[in-house]
């Protein structure tokens, strides 16, 4: 387990039980968890923890084999998956287009002296199916409307391990648990387990939990309290009309196989209501509620985007990764002078001139997000106020990626990217430093949207 962190709704779990009863032999899931990973902090591990505590006391009993394993010093867990492949008939692994993880599966592959194999389930529609990236939100989603239908049968199961019968393993040989010796529930749930850990202190936990619980709880309760008012409140900073559960789609507690149908049970929807043409249209073609589709717009359409992008280009989180006109445009103005200039300890630490804009950073830190609306102004704000769009990237990239839960996945760079012009077109009239890249101001936003008590909630 590396990306889809759960014993629910996995592909790449279904595949390893499927191996496991072809052969007859003892299923074993090891997680484990690196601690130089880039931007490895208490706030990213306590919410991996919190899952691997979940399944230590759920899997206990299970005819699986649950092993968890936590580097406590760099570099600590070298050789573990080696050492327990020479044990193995085969080794499956997730199949994510992001971050370290393909050069993980790379580097795994090289020390597997088994087949390995790297099983996709990270959207509804496969990546393969594609193959190939998109350059705007409407023609991605009318190839979703096209071929989507055909993987509707084809969800992961439910509950892989209820009647698993394969044999079941008591213990790795010693030579394995005494150089990599499993982390105990004990100690994932000791609130000093982290701070023994060589990881970035600075950025605390939060208040959000991990794990398929969590995750599972927290999508009932927005299908069930914010669901009818999402098409509306989402994008009202005021208001929680979010789902929230971008954090757990991220680290792999829940998955949007498991969204779309609870939300498709929610609805009563079934696939024969589906609109005979596919148009790319934003609405209308699912025959849901207006809620329920605009919902499925950003799970589906927008995520899985970004996921298709990172899969067919590797350096998708490029500053060259962008389109040309977007490219040229900024170069244009790239010298262009600014009035302000802030450094990426200024951005951090929200000490800039705009309320509005500190609010959005003030959050960032304090909870792990940004809101919908005020994540997009935020971008907008830092290419304004950088030196250079290059720099702007890489303070979002960095800003994002050290304090969003959600940050670091394919579905955060789509944010990022946006606000430099990817899916988009140009906009007139052309601007200092902006060109034709669309352009926002915090004034525009606060006549759009509520936002006063959003900056007196936010605004130390």
């Amino acid at each position: 387990m590396t990306a889809f962190r759960r014993t629910k709704w996995n592909f790449a779990l279904d595949r390893a039980v499927e191996w496991a009863g072809q052969f007859a032999k003892p299923l074993v899931i090891l997680e484990a968890l690196r601690c130089d990973y880039a931007w490895a902090s208490d706030r990213f591990h306590r919410f991996v923890l919190d899952g691997m505590l979940e399944k230590t006391q759920e899997l206990y009993r299970s005819a699986a084999l649950y092993y968890p394993f936590v580097e406590a010093r760099v570099g600590a867990g070298k050789g573990l998956l080696a050492a327990a492949a020479s044990h193995a008939c085969v080794v499956v692994t997730d199949d994510f287009p992001g971050f370290f993880y393909p050069r993980m599966i790379q580097s795994a592959a090289l020390e597997s002296r088994v087949r390995l194999e790297a099983v996709d389930s990270n959207g509804l529609l496969p990546l393969r199916v594609a193959a190939r990236s998109f350059t705007t939100a409407y023609s991605f989603r009318r190839f979703l409307q096209k071929n989507l239908p055909a993987h509707f049968v084809n969800l992961p199961h439910r509950n892989p391990l209820a009647n698993l019968g394969c044999p079941r393993l008591k213990s790795l040989p010693k030579t394995i648990t005494r150089r990599w010796p499993p982390a105990l529930a004990s100690s994932l749930s000791d609130p000093n387990f982290l701070a023994r850990l060589p990881i970035d202190h600075s950025v605390g936990t939060l208040s959000i939990r991990g794990g398929e619980a969590a995750a599972t709880k927290a999508l009932r309760k927005f299908l069930r309290g914010r669901l009818d008012g999402y098409s509306v409140e989402r994008n009202e900073p005021e208001k929680d009309g979010t789902s929230n559960l971008s954090p757990y789609l991220h680290f792999g507690h829940t998955s949007a196989h498991q969204i779309f149908r609870e939300l498709t049970k929610h609805e009563k929807w079934s696939e024969a209501r589906i609109a005979p043409r596919a148009n790319g249209s934003r609405s209308g073609w699912w025959s849901l509620r207006e809620p329920a589709e605009a919902f499925l717009d950003q799970l589906i359409t927008w995520r899985e985007l970004g996921f298709q992008e990172a899969n067919c280009h590797p350096k998708s989180d490029r500053f060259d990764a962008l389109p040309d006109w977007a490219r040229k445009t900024l170069a244009k103005h790239a010298h262009d002078e600014r009035r302000y200039i802030y450094t990426l300890e200024e951005f951090a630490t929200a000490h800039t001139h705009d309320p509005l804009w500190n609010s959005a950073q003030r959050q960032l830190v304090r909870e792990g997000r940004i809101h919908n609306y005020l994540r997009m102004l935020w971008g907008k704000k830092i290419l304004e106020w950088s030196r250079s769009p290059e720099e702007a990237l890489e303070i979002m990239i960095e800003l994002n990626n050290r304090y969003a839960l959600d940050g670091r996945d394919p579905n955060s760079y789509n944010g990022i990217f946006w606000c430099l012009g990817r899916y988009d077109h140009p906009w007139g009239p052309e601007r200092p430093i902006f060109g034709t890249v669309r352009y926002m101001s915090s004034e525009n936003t606060a006549r759009k949207v509520q936002v006063r008590n959003y900056v007196q909630k936010y605004s130390r």
